[in-house]
């Protein structure tokens, strides 16, 4: 059977001499793994096309294992994640992040939009690490997981949140931060931006300009929880470590 879907690839494994295994994620059919054959050659209608990052359509036939791409139509290279070496890291870490959050064939017309929506942005110049931010923060519903970002975990309040439990699941008052000695203080920027960045369509997104002090506090957050809850080992996340004590 043949099926033309529009989507992104996420991941590229050899497969022989000529051959690539191009992984896509799909408006259609959510993630899917199949065939480019004579990929590796430079002169191949398909070298162009499963390259990481790509966007287009692709013309699929389905079997009953790894399907078969028979043509390919590019719609975005987004060429320019390939030019600097820290949009390239931070786009192979939503790439990544998506490929280990989801399921073979279970289609998120959401996860796609906000995928494309990402990769866009990032294609664009927007800050690499706020977008980075924004989709691990959208990624937890995705993954099942829904801190508490709008009030205290504990008693509900919507004010003077100062803190953020890992154990607790969300954000804690002023009150109730004292019972978990492990939690992370946080300014008042920090839960704003984070429900703003739960909360919001991404397609919206304007200028952003958030201090650097500001943008390591979030990102201690959603690791700690991520790596608490979610169980998911990213390579590139340590990549992007690297770099960044590299940079400081």
């Amino acid at each position: 059977m043949f099926q033309k879907i529009e989507g992104i690839v996420i991941r590229t494994t050899d497969y022989g001499e000529t051959n690539k295994i191009i992984t896509i994620f799909s408006r259609e059919l959510g993630k899917i793994g199949v065939v480019a054959r004579g990929a590796k050659k430079p002169k191949s209608r398909l070298a162009a096309i499963s390259q990481p990052f790509t966007h287009g359509y692709f013309l699929i036939q389905i079997g009953s294992g790894l399907g078969t791409v028979q043509q390919g139509e590019i719609l975005s290279t987004m060429r320019d994640l390939r030019e600097d070496l820290i949009v390239t890291a931070y786009a192979s870490f939503v790439i990544e992040l998506t490929d280990k959050a989801t399921e073979d064939k279970q289609p998120n017309a959401f996860l796609f939009e906000l995928l494309y929506q990402t990769l866009h942005y990032l294609d664009e110049g927007v800050d690499p690490e706020i977008l980075a931010l924004i989709y691990q923060t959208k990624m937890l519903p995705v993954l099942g997981f829904y801190p508490q970002w709008d009030a205290c975990s504990i008693c509900g309040r919507d004010e003077q949140l100062t803190a953020f439990s890992v154990r607790e699941g969300g954000f804690l008052c002023q009150l109730h931060a004292k019972q978990d000695p492990y939690c992370i203080p946080v300014n008042e920027a920090v839960g704003k931006l984070l429900r703003l960045f739960y909360h919001f369509d991404l397609a919206r997104l304007g200028k952003v300009s958030v201090k650097e002090e500001t943008k390591k506090q979030i990102q201690t957050i959603l690791y700690a929880y991520y790596d608490e809850y979610c169980g998911i080992y990213l390579k590139s996340r340590r990549f992007l470590s690297q770099l960044d004590k590299f940079h400081t």
